[in-house]
């Protein structure tokens, strides 16, 4: 396939490369010519650094860098190119100027793709001529290392082109997921749960940005915090995404932005590429604060309160701790000097401290999630005495023989504590994208993964919950907050309900009108 791409930036070069490796002829133009001579002189480098690391053959380098063809004009005319990869700056003005030229010099056969990352296919495609000709195709930056494509038809994009476009992204070594015309996307839309959730427990100062990155890291288990990430992103890139597609989606509680990102944006307070974002960077930046020292009374007794019968998690917390040596009361009160520890799901631990006459001073909150890390999280409420609070972090830092101690992070007390809130909103938010049909159930998690490097899709990390425990969480953080953020989804409600995992799309109502038939034996 003869490809022209317009736009010879970090995008733009990056495609070519990828394109070019693959066996397409590539051809590549910029507005500004040295533009497209830097760009083929980065590909001619990334190419070279391959073949001596030896992840390509000489060869094979060589002809890829003979199928780039630097293009001088961009509106020339081009009778054997099949697609025009659009890849110019996020300005719908500029991109319907760019395509309507395109579309005076080229066959009305050539399809056009925009990679776009926010602006809506449709309202590009409505400033041709002929939009039925133009759809999404959506690249992550490095191009050639992430490996997923969202393939985006507008409202009038012809039938045929996305499996087209779907087709060529497959045969390049990408995986291709189509997704609908929306806000986002999908994977921009998805990783809104992160961060919105991260900000909002920052506006409630349960903890400071390390340490609900290190929960974030150590309990949950993604590679980097959501505050890492917003500086690594930039903030004012997070802070615009996350405003433009809670506008899109018409102030969709669930993807409320947070008063604290305007004003550190309008500072400068950018992340990594200025200097200071969240953390510092730099060489002069300070050292990142290491954790306080555990301090406390690892053998003062414990009794882990269970809210009923059969508690799994008051067992769980109680078995960990007895097997790490700690003394553990067995009654059914706690003795006069005892910690009290609370598994709390959802829950607060001052609504048990009320509900249940538990002493307030010496009653702390644990996160009961099965931790990726060496990890456990201490919530305290207002009422709690300091050195009780460090009586408990020391005993929930105990591990059994021959294991490392586990850290412990002491925040506010707050429904859910911190990795339940996020992953709550993570799974939530994918769920109403599932539930809207505005991406399949299983693109869903894979796009995720491979664009936000979650361990596991959101859908999936879900179901290794359970579809009724995750409801449970739902239910319980919109009770406590009353917040329209955690209502539970559709999506979610209905299969606890039912018996069905997460990510399994069910039976839909074209399903039962067409001839396709249940299997064998089935009624």
């Amino acid at each position: 396939m003869r490809i022209r791409i317009v736009g010879a930036g970090a995008m733009g070069r990056g495609i070519a490369q990828w394109a070019a490796v693959a066996g397409h002829t590539v051809e590549l133009c910029d507005l500004r010519p040295e533009a497209v001579t830097e760009a083929a002189g980065f590909v001619r480098a990334m190419l070279e650094r391959a073949v001596q690391k030896g992840r390509m053959a000489a060869g094979d380098a060589a002809a890829a860098v003979e199928r780039l063809v630097p293009l001088a004009d961009p509106w020339a005319g081009g009778p054997e190119v099949e697609l025009v990869i659009e890849a110019v700056r996020e300005d719908l003005a500029t991109k319907a100027e760019v395509f309507g030229r395109l579309e005076r010099a080229l066959p009305a056969a050539a399809v056009f793709a925009t990679n776009t990352s926010s602006l809506s296919v449709t309202r590009i495609a409505a400033t041709l001529e002929d939009p039925t000709r133009l759809a999404g195709l959506h690249f992550f930056n490095p191009v050639p290392l992430m490996r997923i494509v969202e393939v985006v038809p507008g409202a009038a994009t012809r039938p045929d082109i996305p499996p087209l476009l779907t087709g060529l992204v497959e045969s390049c070594g990408h995986r291709a997921v189509t997704v609908a015309d929306t806000p986002g996307f999908l994977i921009n839309h998805a990783g809104r749960g992160l961060a919105t959730e991260a900000l909002a427990l920052l506006e409630e100062n349960v903890s400071d940005p390390a340490g609900i990155d290190r929960i974030a890291r150590d309990v949950l288990g993604l590679r980097m915090g959501p505050f890492e990430l917003m500086d690594l992103t930039g903030l004012d890139v997070t802070a615009a995404v996350i405003d433009s597609i809670w506008e899109g989606f018409r102030h969709e509680d669930r993807l409320r932005p947070s008063y604290l990102t305007p004003n550190r944006v309008v500072a400068g307070l950018h992340g990594r590429k200025t200097g200071r974002g969240w953390f510092p960077y730099g060489s002069e930046a300070p050292a990142p604060a290491e954790e306080a020292p555990v301090t406390g009374d690892a053998d003062r007794p414990v009794h882990v309160f269970a809210a009923a019968p059969g508690d799994r998690d008051a067992a769980a917390l109680r078995e960990a701790l007895t097997g790490a040596g700690a003394t553990v009361e067995s009654g059914p009160q706690p003795s006069a000097g005892a910690l009290v520890l609370v598994p709390v799901w959802g829950t607060t631990v001052a609504s048990a401290v009320a509900a249940h006459g538990l002493p307030a001073g010496r009653t702390f909150g644990v996160d009961p999630l099965p931790a990726a890390g060496r990890r456990r999280v201490l919530a305290v409420t207002p009422a709690a005495r300091p050195a009780a609070a460090r009586d408990a972090r020391a005993v929930l830092a105990r591990a059994s023989e021959g294991a490392a101690p586990f850290a412990v992070s002491v925040v506010r007390d707050t429904a859910g504590t911190v990795a339940q809130r996020l992953l709550a909103s993570i799974v939530s938010v994918s769920a109403s994208i599932a539930e809207r049909a505005l991406a399949a159930p299983a693109d869903i998690d894979p796009a995720v993964t491979t664009g936000l490097g979650y361990p596991v899709g959101p859908l999936a990390w879900g179901d290794r919950i359970g579809a009724a425990r995750m409801l449970e969480l739902h239910r319980a953080l919109y009770a406590a907050t009353g917040d329209p953020r955690h209502r539970p989804t559709r999506w979610v409600t209905e299969r606890a309900a039912l018996g069905l995992a997460l990510t399994d799309p069910g039976t839909s109502p074209e399903q039962c009108l067409g001839a396709v038939l249940d299997a064998p034996g089935a009624v």
